[in-house]
């Protein structure tokens, strides 16, 4: 594997068993104890997922912080919100190119399933040539009246500013905006993971964060077709996960060390003496450990609360207490080459 941005040197190659140090960009950073934490946490979320997906009943762990409190999968394609957008919305429908992207910004942009629900309810089939913001403001402010969310609490949202009152129809402009704009043909021109992103980032209201998770979600499609081993962008969780494992001298080198924790997945689970069953023949790929290293850096405020990262929380506010139900059958980009029987399910 090779990022887009990263010198192939830059990154010091393990030591044998767990290292004490890691040299990146020419800074020696320590390894803490939540580095160990990371892998261990990395192969029972993993172990979860595969045993409620064959049926097994619950509790699925022994692990008393995950049994209490709310943490994603290992591999974000597999999450709940995911699977609906890649099923229900991706690959259902229309499939040029513009309303593809355009159903799949709108759903994003809330990242809400009933929001999603709510706007299908009142038109049907939703569709980019059809768009009429102002009809799909009044459906929301109707959500709103019936004291029901629109956004989903997984992101923050900033407001971008196109002089609306409700934030919701400032998204929904800035959704329009961005059609007009052509920003389909940006992205299907661009030659990399990262000029594409750059496509994104550009657009007022999208920090680096909110563009990355855009990108990876156009990228489930068949408009575009980067590997997700090309580039990463670390968010605000994974910046801190990144901290409470390398120390603060980590600020500056987020991809890189995502990257290193890729490159050598399968000998740091091997030193630990762990399971951990690829999906579908597929590693951890830089999204996924990007994504681990936020959810970690959740984890550790309990199991290891005496580290701190780049922030001063230190409770997971989910809660979890679900011990029953199998999982649906997963559906993945078919461009993966992905099936549901090629998984070695075992309980």
């Amino acid at each position: 594997m090779t990022l887009a941005l990263a010198d192939p040197l830059a990154v010091a190659a393990p030591e044998p068993g767990r290292p004490r140090t890691i040299r990146v960009l020419g800074r020696v950073l320590p390894v803490s104890a939540v580095f160990d934490t990371y892998w261990r946490f990395a192969a029972e979320r993993q172990a979860i997922y595969l045993r409620r997906l064959a049926g097994a009943p619950g509790p699925w762990t022994n692990d008393p912080v995950i049994r209490a409190h709310r943490f994603t999968n290992c591999y974000r394609a597999t999450d709940r919100v995911s699977q609906y957008l890649i099923r229900r919305i991706i690959y259902r429908g229309d499939q040029t190119p513009d309303e593809v992207v355009f159903r799949i910004l709108l759903f994003k942009v809330f990242n809400k399933i009933e929001t999603w629900e709510a706007l299908e309810g009142a038109f049907g089939v939703v569709t980019w040539r059809s768009f009429d913001a102002d009809r799909y403001a009044d459906v929301l402010a109707r959500v709103v009246r019936e004291n029901r969310t629109v956004y989903s609490a997984a992101y923050v949202m900033p407001n971008p500013p196109f002089g609306y009152l409700r934030k919701y129809r400032n998204h929904l402009a800035l959704l329009e905006h961005m059609l007009r704009d052509g920003l389909v043909g940006k992205l299907q021109r661009s030659r990399s993971m990262d000029e594409a992103f750059r496509v994104l980032r550009g657009y007022p209201g999208l920090g680096d964060f909110l563009a990355f998770q855009y990108l990876i979600d156009i990228n489930y499609s068949e408009v575009l077709d980067f590997s997700e081993m090309d580039f990463v962008v670390a968010g605000p969780g994974a910046r801190s996960g990144l901290q409470k494992i390398f120390g603060p001298a980590a600020m500056g080198a987020e991809a890189y060390l995502i990257e290193h924790m890729v490159d050598h997945q399968e000998r740091y689970v091997d030193d630990l003496g762990l399971s951990f069953e690829w999906l579908v023949g597929r590693p951890l790929q830089l999204i996924d450990c990007q994504n681990l290293f936020c959810e970690v850096d959740k984890y550790a405020r309990v199991a290891h609360p005496e580290v701190s990262g780049g922030t001063s929380r230190h409770r997971i506010k989910q809660g979890y207490s679900k011990t029953s139900g199998k999982l649906d059958d997963p559906f993945f980009p078919p461009k993966w080459n992905a099936r549901v029987r090629s998984l070695d399910t075992h309980v």
